[in-house]
């Protein structure tokens, strides 16, 4: 029976109290970190509102101090995920005035734009950035990184290379 509690109890700190998710891939949501009794994904952490404003450059990892992640995942209680509909949505629109929040797994489903750069901001499917060049992919066109066909049309799910206009990308492979 202890080692049953054991297992729950390891269970139970692997999901990320930001985005409430143990299940999700690394690629997404980065590894898990642990201390003093937090556990959160790293890319939880850069995308949570106003965290990233707190780190300090330490031997090129990002440090985050305990008590300003605590106080992000408290907030996050309150907000709801307009995605998926549950608690805990840490992430909001980068839109001045916008209320949306949502966790980042959600943020593909959602329509969602996340910058991996810079201070990291996020934006809501209303409110997120789009491509301005004018182009549409002729008939069988394919990513250019996993060789799969990208549809008809650009759109959210596919993306062109503004420079040449010929190379086609879905989102989900250049992330």
């Amino acid at each position: 029976m202890s080692k049953r509690r054991k297992k729950t109890s390891h269970l139970k700190e692997e999901v990320c109290m930001l985005c409430r998710r143990a299940d999700v891939h690394p690629d997404i949501c980065g590894p898990t970190l642990s201390e003093s009794g937090i556990c959160v994904h790293k890319f939880c952490l850069f995308f949570a509102n106003g965290l990233y404003e707190h780190t300090v450059l330490q031997r090129i990892v990002l440090r985050f101090p305990l008590d300003a992640i605590r106080s992000t995942i408290e907030e996050a209680e309150q907000k709801h995920c307009f995605v998926c509909g549950e608690k805990g949505a840490s992430i909001y629109c980068a839109e001045t005035g916008c209320e949306r929040s949502f966790h980042l797994p959600c943020a593909t489903e959602g329509e969602c734009v996340t910058h991996f750069f810079g201070s990291h901001r996020s934006f809501c499917c209303e409110h997120r950035p789009q491509q301005t060049v004018e182009a549409e992919p002729e008939q069988d066109t394919t990513c250019v990184i996993c060789l799969e066909p990208v549809g008809d049309k650009k759109s959210y799910h596919t993306m062109v290379c503004p420079l040449c206009t010929q190379a086609w990308f879905h989102r989900s492979c250049i992330q």
